[in-house]
């Protein structure tokens, strides 16, 4: 069966305003909590409707977790391929939205979802270790390039050991026993990684907008 193609605007404007709601809600109430009518009484629309564009509460969250981790990796890409910005700028312009974007986040809502769907807390996981390498790989090279970041570190080993350490601080229960939000531990982290990579003068740049 073919879809009218006078059709597709429509339907996208609606998948859109579905995930915008559906991330509202599930970062406000978390996922045992979020329910597919209350989904559609907000939107205003039938539930028979909201499973046209999405199979199940499943199918949605995993498709905010999908928009969310996406929206990471291009605001890195942009950031990165800006060509007036200094290292320093790039890395807190990163570093300052990414604080913004896991606001939204709580220890108590990803140990919902570790506990109701574990399954998506594992593709939280996932997307953590495909971005982290690849944004925080781009970053340590340009850093080497820039003359920021020294040159003896490989970029390699050096974002697998952040992988890990945000992993393990990102568990739902290191995050409730040390009483920190998911952006301290993501801010104190870079901090952390950082402050053991860079040259003097890549310090010196780096502490005008990583002030201690």
């Amino acid at each position: 069966m073919s879809i009218d193609a006078s059709l597709l605007p429509a339907i996208g404007d609606t998948h859109a305003r579905i995930l915008c709601e559906a991330r509202t809600r599930f970062f406000a109430y978390g996922y045992s909590a979020f329910t597919m009518a209350d989904l559609a009484t907000e939107l205003g629309m039938s539930k028979k409707t909201l499973y046209v564009h999405f199979r199940s509460k499943h199918a949605i969250v995993r498709a905010v977790i999908d928009e969310f981790a996406s929206e990471i990796r291009t605001d890195a890409e942009t950031v990165l391929r800006n060509p007036r910005l200094t290292f320093a700028e790039k890395l807190r312009g990163f570093v300052q939205g990414m604080i913004e974007r896991l606001a939204s986040c709580s220890h108590t809502v990803m140990r919902d979802l570790q506990r109701f769907a574990p399954d998506l807390h594992r593709h939280i996981e996932q997307m953590r270790s495909r971005n982290i390498p690849y944004i925080f790989g781009r970053f340590v090279e340009e850093g080497q390039l820039a003359g920021a970041v020294r040159a003896d570190v490989s970029p390699a080993i050096a974002v697998e050991f952040l992988l890990h350490a945000i992993q393990g601080m990102m568990q739902p229960v290191v995050l409730k026993r040390l009483r920190l939000r998911p952006q301290d531990v993501f801010e104190n982290s870079i901090n952390l990684f950082f402050s053991g990579l860079l040259t003097p003068a890549g310090r010196k740049e780096y502490e005008k907008f990583f002030p201690r």
